[in-house]
């Protein structure tokens, strides 16, 4: 949602909704993009402002902003394999596709996915709009503490889908700190702010990410970040990786390769920078706000698009 910042639109941002994992907006990870309001569900729904479109980052939203009277996009953040274990959703993947595109036909909506995998997951989309990250917005890397940095949120609920016995197996007892909402891991706590993130960012040598390719990419929005602050990449073999191997991180086949490239870099700050300075090339190159920007903005046009459509044929024939 900090992202939407880049398309210089006035948002409106509900808050307050039921079971998500915090009710205001979390000022550790994001402050709040100008132009912006938040306001709860019933204000939205009852206030007098009418609406381009109504982005929902869950089904859950899509379903609780449904007499919102506006186009409406949706946007796939996991893959339907992983969100369903996550939810522990009973019944067949086919069903749960056919379901949500016969709603989205039903409302007019349009959905988007952020990444391949996760569109041809839903079988509801082909359209992608990747994430993005702004190098110019962190802070330079100097990557002088020997530590590396894991950014995740909730990881016991999500240990099949983080691969968590691979990074576990690899880094126990090696120096690396993990960053996120896990009250359940001693010593283990968010950044204070973004600004403290993006400090933490230029301290540490290297950034770990792995995932199961069943239900998860080779990379996040942690990778993304990770890398356009200049640091360097662990991550394990996953087809859908953004590591080029030796160049911006290392992909290794075995924990035991993953230690070994760990050490490595925790021995060898000057290789880390190298490398570090070609991964923030990278996400330059490709994964530039510019772009999002285009692409985000499209996806609106579209959702537009179908909802009057749609409303067109609701209108009753004279």
């Amino acid at each position: 949602m900090h992202q939407l910042g880049v398309l210089g639109a006035e948002l409106d941002i509900v808050t307050g909704l039921s079971g998500r994992s915090t009710k205001e907006w979390d000022l550790r990870v994001r402050p709040i993009p100008a132009n912006t309001r938040t306001l709860e569900l019933d204000d939205a729904l009852r206030g007098p402002a009418r609406y381009d479109c109504v982005i929902s980052h869950s089904i859950s939203d899509l379903l609780d902003t449904r007499a919102v009277d506006s186009a409406k996009l949706l946007v796939l953040h996991d893959t339907l394999e992983g969100w369903m274990r996550q939810q522990r959703a009973g019944g067949e993947a086919r069903e749960m596709r056919a379901t949500l595109n016969t709603y989205l036909a039903s409302v007019g909506g349009h959905a988007i996915a952020i990444s391949r995998t996760k569109a041809k997951s839903w079988g509801v989309t082909h359209t992608v709009v990747h994430d993005s990250a702004d190098p110019e917005a962190y802070l330079p890397h100097v990557g002088d503490l020997a530590c590396g940095m894991r950014l995740a949120n909730h990881i016991s609920a999500k240990r099949p889908l983080l691969a968590w016995d691979f990074h576990a197996a690899a880094l126990d007892g090696l120096p690396v700190r993990i960053v996120g909402e896990n009250p359940d891991m001693q010593g283990v706590r968010p950044a204070d702010d973004w600004e403290h993130l993006k400090r933490m960012l230029a301290a540490h040598r290297f950034l770990v990410h792995t995932a199961d390719p069943r239900y998860e990419d080779g990379y996040n929005m942690g990778v993304l970040e990770g890398m356009a602050a200049g640091l360097p990449v662990l991550t394990n073999a996953h087809p859908t990786t953004l590591v080029l191997h030796g160049v911006t991180g290392f992909v290794a086949a075995t924990p035991a390769d993953l230690r070994h490239f760990a050490q490595q870099l925790l021995q060898d700050e000057a290789l880390a920078h190298r490398m570090g300075q070609q991964a923030r090339a990278y996400v330059a190159r490709n994964f530039a706000p510019e772009r999002f920007k285009v692409d985000f903005g499209r996806a609106i046009q579209e959702a537009r698009k179908k909802w009057q459509r749609r409303a067109g044929l609701r209108q009753p024939s004279a």
